[in-house]
């Protein structure tokens, strides 16, 4: 069963527009004028479809709706009787996630989509509806609570309770639900798996090999592992259905484990453990784990030279049919020849996107459900029948977007400076090519994959006003290989930095980028190389955009805030000090590649944003560095969400946010070539 992705076509991805989606299930809104530019809120308001889901014998269709001007609500379809119901919906707040829980019930929780974490804070709840909108209870409290007196009750459940989502047996009315209530000492925090009535609301908790930091159902739903990181080591444990016991498993170093390390993806219906593993190799493959042994079978399953596995299976109760993976974009990967045939009769239908496929529980549903995505097209959804071939447009989730008017984007690569390839995309407005103002946006993390293809509002925004997009995957970034990840360890400010701007000085070097008018931007890590770019490259970069960024690498360590921070312990005393640096043997480094030590190098503009109640990057970041820079630069813009937390949840926050980025980067990069290319749209 082993599948080798064929790179000749991924990495020659090149997908052309398609054609306008027909009548949809939901309600659209209105195209906007061919002569004008979309407006900010086209791309930064929140989805009009942000999630749908098929009910486990296929008949049935879950989705969460939205529309301007009222609250997410989650609708229920009748696909044989072609009957929308809206089974949940407020007026105060929006549905937020939902989950099957049978045929006939779902599993929701709830989200104020129109205040920031520094607004009334209200934890997520959980509720519980059958699909006609009938027997409604509330699960599980939206604020602070006490505990259960007892394994057994009857009443809600405290707020730190939420929803496992991953798929359970769907066959009764009771699912698996997590409380992870985080007060106390870090050792002994854990994250207890309950076993909950949605009718009755009676709750079990299930026993649990010790402190837990997650759960893993197996094909049937039930509990099977159980895993916890502490101390910079991995544990895993095994519920062995032969001794109805938990025993280890494995155990390996959380942050340098890559030759014996793991990450479990699912289970097939015979029992086999499919993981996440090098097994020796420079990039991860989808694997199978010997749960006799702990070993890892060295022969792949899913083998994707040159990019790492991390996707999921694909599979309904008692057979898994193939997997999700990421090359230069997203695909299915099937072992199922009927699934394949399926694949490619919906790729004959949809040629112009990427259409991947999720499947109900039961092998006798009657549709399948297809998300559709491409470079030029935001999301969406369609139905296929199978038995008649019938392709059924469900919704899209975000309107007013002419895909012949959108930036495309393609998968590029250049070397670096010592001759690491540097794996990047690049977005171009439409019609225009050559000699624009560019905007280099970095990502966060910095140890994640940070670009994904596909339509983006961040870099479809900033096309639609006339900039080339350069977003590169540097060292340090997942996906593509120990190599390139191991490469990234202890180099902030340095090589990963010199990536960058690497990536830059190729666009210019391509004719793409005008070599004057080249900005550089990012939030969170990526704010953080937006100001050392500036320190480092002023003769390269004209301007800088940081939110939500970085400014001094010790303060990760020791800031003030460090108490109140969403970052572990166990990431803090391991991961970090290994992969960032240690603050005491590295004292030097960090002085010099943290950008309140080289403040006064930075003379360029520069737009600052900041969350107030951010616990990852606390404003004192950016007030730090906010004084030391304006001693020196006059030209600073700075702006405070006064409600807002590591990122920007309120679209208002977003609409303001943008259209502040748009200004700026018209007064410093922006001039007549970049009206001139957005015009060519």
């Amino acid at each position: 069963m082993k599948t080798t992705m064929n790179l000749s076509t991924s990495l020659g991805l090149r997908l052309l527009s398609a054609a306008v989606l027909g009548a949809s299930f939901l309600t659209a809104a209105p195209a906007m004028a061919q002569s004008a530019l979309p407006p900010v809120e086209a791309f930064f308001s929140n989805p009009l479809l942000a999630d749908a889901a098929l009910s486990p014998d296929g008949r049935y269709l879950a989705a969460l709706s939205g529309a301007p001007g009222r609250r997410d609500v989650l609708v229920v379809f009748d696909l044989q009787l072609n009957k929308a119901t809206v089974v949940a919906g407020y007026k105060d707040v929006d549905i937020f996630e939902f989950q099957w829980v049978n045929e006939g019930r779902l599993l929701f929780n709830v989200s104020d989509k129109q205040i920031g974490p520094g607004g009334t804070y209200q934890a997520s709840g959980l509720y519980a509806v059958n699909r006609d909108g009938s027997g409604m209870r509330e699960l599980a409290g939206r604020t602070g609570g006490s505990k259960a007196a007892s394994q057994i009750v009857d009443k809600t459940l405290p707020w730190h309770t939420y929803m496992l989502g991953q798929r359970g047996a769907q066959d009764s009315d009771e699912v698996y639900v997590l409380s992870n209530d985080g007060r106390g000492k870090a050792e002994l925090q854990t994250s207890r798996l309950l076993k909950l009535n949605t009718v009755t609301g009676r709750v079990a908790t299930v026993p649990a090999p010790g402190p837990v930091d997650g759960w893993l159902l197996d094909n049937a739903g039930e509990p099977r592992l159980a895993y916890k990181a502490a101390g910079g080591t991995t544990t895993f444990h095994y519920l062995d259905p032969a001794s109805g016991a938990w025993r280890i498993l494995a155990q390996f170093p959380t942050y340098a484990g890559a030759k014996d390390g793991f990450t479990p993806v699912g289970f097939g219906a015979d029992g086999t453990l499919y993981v996440r593993a090098y097994a020796g190799k420079d990039a991860a493959a989808l694997h199978t784990l010997d749960l006799a042994t702990g070993k890892i079978n060295p022969q792949g399953v899913v083998v994707m030279p040159g990019y790492d596995f991390d996707g999921g299976l694909i599979g309904r109760r008692g057979k898994v049919l193939g997997a999700v993976v990421e090359t230069d974009a997203p695909a299915n990967v099937w072992f199922d020849k009927d699934m394949q045939a399926v694949q490619q009769a919906v790729d004959q239908l949809l040629p112009n996107t990427v259409n991947l496929i999720s499947v109900a529980a039961h092998a006798d549903a009657p549709w399948v459900l297809v998300r559709s995505l491409s470079d030029v097209r935001p999301l969406s959804w369609h139905l296929y029948q199978p038995g008649t071939g019938k392709l059924t447009p469900v919704g899209n989730s975000r309107e007013g977007i002419d895909p012949g008017r959108t930036g495309r984007q393609d998968p590029v690569r250049y070397k670096a400076r010592d001759g690491r390839e540097i794996p990047a995309l690049l977005t171009v407005p439409a019609g225009a090519n050559k000699n624009l103002p560019l905007v280099v946006l970095v990502h966060g993390g910095p140890y994640v994959r940070g670009n994904h293809w596909g339509w983006n509002g961040d870099t479809q925004f900033l096309a639609s006003r006339g900039y080339a997009v350069l977003e590169p995957d540097f060292r340090g970034s997942r996906g593509y290989g120990t190599a390139h990840f191991r490469a990234g360890f202890k180099q902030w400010g340095l090589a990963m930095q010199d990536d960058i701007a690497d990536g830059a000085r190729w666009a210019i070097a391509q004719g793409i980028a005008d070599p004057k008018r080249i900005c550089i931007a990012g939030a969170s890590y990526g704010g953080y190389a937006a100001l050392m770019g500036l320190v480092k490259d002023p003769d390269l970069y004209k301007c800088g955009i940081n939110w939500v960024g970085v400014t001094d690498i010790n303060l990760l360590y020791n800031g003030h805030w460090s108490f109140d921070s969403d970052m572990t312990d166990d990431w803090k005393d391991h991961g970090m000090p290994l992969m960032i640096g240690d603050p005491a043997k590295d004292a030097a480094q960090f002085k010099a590649t943290s950008p309140i030590e080289q403040a006064a190098k930075i003379t360029q503009p520069l737009l600052l944003a900041y969350g107030a109640v951010d616990k990852r990057v606390p404003l004192y970041h950016g007030n730090q560095f906010r004084d030391a820079v304006l001693a020196h630069n006059r030209q600073v813009e700075w702006v405070v969400y006064e409600d807002e937390g590591h990122g920007w949840t309120r679209p208002q926050n977003r609409f303001d946010f943008w259209t502040r980025v748009e200004q700026f980067l018209g007064r410093h990069i922006g001039g007549a070539a970049a009206q001139q290319a957005g015009g060519a749209q």
